[in-house]
């Protein structure tokens, strides 16, 4: 049915009716959004070659969703995407402040004696780069590129309808953190 009615509220054009039940998705996450997460599942993934694994903890509302296999696919998903694009974050909010304006000090030398037009400008896309490349949240999905792992939780909140909250994970890589 959300299809006829995103397909009926577009005119017919697929494309626009892919955007209408994406925002939908959204709005129906943001209602569920203050809702609390104390269940769910911690998953592990081992990357092929055992050289990458991760643990991941994801909630939701109740122990009845936890326990279903789209909820579990879309953990694995998580951790997939977390072997895959190493984030160190999981929403930009748990940057420490003191690693961010670490960051911004980073751009702006390496932007000293160059005549740029809008060094502000430069500075603020490198910075979300940076945010993109660390954290999970705002990173593209891995097997769509399409959308963020953001897009994709509200996706999922729209589909099973509860609140799904990505609450902590680490990350495993061979090897890392030695020095060579």
């Amino acid at each position: 049915m959300d299809c006829k009615k995103a397909l009926e509220a577009a005119g017919g054009n697929i494309d626009e009716a892919e955007k209408w039940l994406r925002q939908q998705g959204m709005v129906k996450a943001q209602k569920k959004s203050d809702r609390l997460t104390p269940e769910g599942v911690i998953a592990s993934y081992i990357h092929a070659g055992d050289k990458i694994g991760v643990l991941v903890e994801v909630n939701c509302e109740t122990d009845f969703v936890a326990r279903t296999p789209t909820f579990k696919e879309f953990v694995k998903e998580i951790a997939i995407q977390i072997a895959a694009a190493s984030p160190k974050y999981v929403a930009k909010e748990d940057i420490p402040k003191e690693i961010f304006e670490s960051e911004r000090q980073k751009i702006i030398e390496t932007l000293k004696g160059q005549n740029k037009e809008d060094p502000d400008k430069i500075v603020q896309e490198k910075l979300e780069k940076f945010i993109v490349d660390n954290c999970l949240l705002e990173q593209p999905f891995v097997k769509d590129q399409s959308i963020t792992i953001r897009d994709l939780i509200c996706q999922r909140i729209a589909q099973i309808g509860e609140n799904i909250v990505i609450r902590r994970f680490v990350r495993y890589q061979l090897g890392e953190e030695i020095e060579k």
